[in-house]
């Protein structure tokens, strides 16, 4: 009984895999692709953004009180968020990165 609950859960898993590769594959519509306006990073920002980081980290902040050291993190924050807009990199995890491999092996 058990393994025949196995091979019917695996045949169904399969088939509800190759179903949907192979609706992308008969699709009449094409998939629109974002595309990406590559920018060129502006060393001279990034570099007065990361001058400005190493400053707050410097600041001695046991003599701030509660409003100052909120002020100092949200200037990181936006500093930090614009330096990540400025590299422009796309980063993926490896969880993300095992997951597809384990899915092209799948469907493959």
């Amino acid at each position: 009984m058990k393994k025949l609950f196995l091979c019917s859960f695996a045949t169904l898993l399969f088939l509800s895999f190759s179903s949907i590769a192979a609706f992308s594959a008969t699709s009449s519509t094409p998939i629109p692709v974002p595309t990406t306006v590559s920018k060129s990073a502006d060393p001279a920002k990034s570099e007065k953004l990361t001058a400005r980081l190493s400053e707050i980290k410097a600041i001695d902040k046991t003599g701030l009180n509660f409003s100052e050291k909120r002020v100092l993190r949200k200037e990181t924050r936006s500093i930090k968020r614009e330096l990540k807009q400025l590299s422009g990199g796309v980063y993926v995890s490896v969880g993300a990165l095992i997951l597809i491999a384990v899915l092209l092996i799948i469907l493959l």
